[in-house]
């Protein structure tokens, strides 16, 4: 579906020999059809639909599947919720979460709020985990989340300076930002290893001889999905 949800892009592919199933975000902006413009890095309600549609293919294949992050999340808005956003958006997470072929999870950018769940992180159990030095995994990025600590720190505060303020500010945001730094996960083992991106390639076909020696999988159920 190449014309359909351009700001995931699904396929297949061949690395080392080995088929695999590819979900990974597009940080180009990009238009719908209808016209209408969509901000790459965001998964919207056609984008999660094709995106579930082709975990639940790859599934009944018994294709593994790398999931590529860099992505802010879903789309948010009352248009985005008018056209099903939430629905959608579920659609694809129970994909992922019921999926039972071995999973791949590689952060290259930004992996933010549920963005980070629908393509498989650690609260799924990607068998295997890794990060680039440039990840960054959080509930959203430093500049928002400062902003919004601070805000609801200082209507707790009552009136204080223009000093104060800045000084609270910047406090929360240093803080935000050596916590989303890819070390703190890997320290924490909510990443595997944070790898060298020239050594991808040859860190993914390791890690497809390691899954291949998986022959037998259950059968995949995803219950009743509302389309």
């Amino acid at each position: 579906k190449e014309t359909y949800g351009k700001t995931l892009l699904c396929g297949t592919a061949r690395i080392g020999g080995f088929n695999i199933g590819i979900v990974a975000n597009q940080r180009m902006i990009e238009r719908t059809e209808a016209g209408e413009m969509q901000l790459g890095g965001v998964i919207y309600s056609d984008s999660a639909d094709k995106g579930a549609r082709f975990i639940m293919n790859c599934n009944q294949d018994k294709i593994p599947l790398l999931f590529i992050h860099d992505v802010n999340g879903f789309m948010i808005g009352k248009e985005a919720e008018w056209g099903g956003i939430a629905k959608d958006g579920a659609k694809m997470v129970n994909a992922v979460s019921n999926s039972i072929v071995p999973k791949i999870t590689i952060v290259i950018g930004g992996s933010y709020g549920a963005g980070n769940y629908a393509l498989s992180g650690r609260a799924y159990s990607p068998r295997f985990m890794f990060a680039w030095p440039s990840a960054s995994i959080a509930v959203m990025g430093g500049e928002q989340a400062a902003k919004t600590l601070t805000q609801i720190k200082l209507s707790k505060m009552g009136d204080v300076d223009d000093k104060v303020r800045e000084d609270l500010y910047n406090k929360i945001k240093n803080q935000y930002e050596r916590q989303s730094d890819p070390r703190y996960a890997a320290a924490r083992m909510w990443v595997d290893e944070i790898i060298d991106p020239r050594e991808t390639r040859n860190v993914l076909i390791r890690t497809l001889e390691i899954i291949a020696c998986q022959t037998k999988m259950p059968e995949p159920n995803f219950g009743v999905l509302q389309v």
